[in-house]
Parts: C-alpha cells; sequence; structure tokens
C-alpha cells in the first residue's frame, strides 16, 4: 500500500503546484449511473498510479459521455485526476452483463429537505454523539475510512481547509462530522491519529465509530452503501451532506466535485453568515 500512497502523495504536490490535470487508462463495470447527479458507479480493476482496484463514484461531465452509460456495461474508460476530482472523460463499452446485484449505488442517498438522520457513534476521545449534542449549528457530514488509498483522505483535507478558513462569526455555529466506514479498522486512535495527520481541528470535528452493527446501521439511514473490497478495501459512495441548524439536510453533493469556495459560500448562506 505504501507505493500507492506515496503516488498519490505525489500527484496532490503537483495539482498544488499547477500541473495539469493527468489521465489514467482504466477497465471496469458499470454499476449504477445517475444523470441528475451527474455520476456513474464504476467496479473498477486496480489504475496503475491511481488506486487499487474497488468499487466507486467518479463525476461524469459530458452529459452526452454520461447518457451513453448504463448498468451492465463493461467498459474500458479514461480516468482524469486533477487533485481533488476523479472525473470519466471517455469510455468504450466492450460488452453488456446484468448488473452487480451488490455493490455502492446512488438511489437511496438520503435527499435534501429530510431530517438528519441519526448519529449515535462514538467519537475519536470515545464520547458519544448525537444530533442533540449539535442542535442549533450548520453541520458538514461526510463519510471515510482510516486506511482509504484514494477519495477519503482527499475530502477530508478539502473539509479541513473549510474549517480553516470559517470566518469567526461562523466557526461557534458550524461542526463537522466524519462515519467511519470501517468500524472493525477505525477505533478511536485511528480516528484521531487520521484527523490530525490531515489538520482536522477535533474542537469542533468528530470522527465516529463504534459496534460494526450501530455503524451500519447508522450508514443505512443515511443511505450511504459500502462493501468490503477484495484487498481490504471499502467500496463506498462519497457523498458530503450539509445539515442546517434545524436539523434538516440543506446541500449535498455527491462526489468530489466541489471545493473549499463552494462549500464555504453554502455553509454561510445556511448558518446565516
Amino acid at each position: 500500500m505504501r507505493p500507492l500512497r506515496a503516488t498519490l502523495t505525489a500527484l496532490l504536490v503537483l495539482c498544488a503546484c499547477g500541473g495539469e490535470p493527468r489521465r489514467h487508462p482504466a477497465h471496469g463495470l458499470v454499476v449504477d449511473v445517475s444523470r441528475d447527479l451527474g455520476q456513474v458507479v464504476i467496479e473498477h480493476d486496480a489504475i496503475p498510479e491511481l488506486m487499487p482496484a474497488m468499487t466507486m463514484n467518479f463525476a461524469v461531465s459530458d452529459a452526452a459521455l454520461l447518457a451513453s452509460l448504463g448498468p451492465g456495461q463493461v467498459i474500458d474508460f479514461e480516468v482524469e485526476f486533477d487533485g481533488g476530482t476523479y472525473r470519466v472523460v471517455a469510455a468504450k463499452v466492450l460488452s453488456q452483463r446484468p448488473p452487480p446485484r451488490d455493490g455502492p449505488t446512488l438511489g437511496q442517498i438520503a435527499d435534501l429537505g429530510q431530517r438528519a438522520p441519526e448519529l449515535g457513534l462514538v467519537d475519536q476521545d470515545g464520547r458519544r454523539v448525537a444530533w442533540a449534542d449539535l442542535a442549533g449549528r450548520s453541520v458538514l457530514v461526510d463519510f471515510v475510512y482510516t486506511s482509504c488509498p484514494g477519495p477519503c483522505p482527499i475530502l477530508t483535507g478539502v473539509h479541513a481547509e473549510v474549517q480553516r478558513r470559517l470566518p469567526a462569526a461562523l466557526r461557534e455555529r458550524v461542526r463537522f462530522v466524519s462515519l467511519s466506514l470501517d468500524p472493525e479498522r477505525d477505533t478511536p486512535e485511528a480516528l484521531r491519529s487520521y484527523a490530525r495527520a490531515r489538520g482536522a481541528d477535533l474542537a469542533t470535528w468528530s470522527f465516529l465509530s463504534g459496534p460494526p452493527e450501530d455503524v451500519f446501521a447508522a450508514l443505512s439511514r443515511w443511505g450511504v452503501a459500502r462493501a468490503p473490497g477484495a484487498n481490504g478495501e471499502i467500496d463506498h459512495v462519497v457523498v458530503t451532506f450539509l445539515v442546517d441548524p434545524d436539523g434538516r439536510i440543506a446541500r449535498r453533493w455527491v462526489g468530489q466535485d466541489h471545493g473549499a469556495d463552494e462549500l464555504l459560500t453554502e455553509i454561510g448562506r445556511v448558518a446565516g453568515g
């Protein structure tokens, strides 16, 4: 796993220094497509110099390309990675087979306007966290795991930037919550180490895990599907929610095609800043 992490770090440095996005050839099976969300879920083989084999959702900006994709297609495709977003920019359908029955899908994700599902999990300090503890605040919620070799550390890094850049007037009115997708390995100690390594301020950020049955129940309430991968990875849908001070979902970002500036604007609007 070390060479992959080193490659990911190098790509992030390249992007931060103004390098061009890189394109990577890949092969996989289309699991799910959402034209409304501009996302495709692909069960893919290892993508050299980018990530191991796993199932995850990718952004697709080209409407015609997105319209050509459907569940069960075996495809060769091209992923563009700019240090923040994984985007499918080309695809060739090779064959068709029945779509897989298992794996992450997009249709069950909690929707705008609904009351945020309960948390009821334990944070990095062993404290149980529920919505009652966050009442009256806006909360940015995401889903990660500490051994993730791809999107999770990038997502956490973006949200850590948001946390650092919050205006002083908003800092007491905004909280951050990350639910673990891997409760068997994500102990409070592991979550604390992961958070600190990525610059999260744990005074206003809770990294939650707990007994597997409790974590899986919480993920199900949020509509965030996950499944164990072949080599220890966790196949999952990448999604971020912004919950308003009344406890309802005000914004939802599926995938990683958003940055700190957009998040800060929406947090300011929802939190009343």
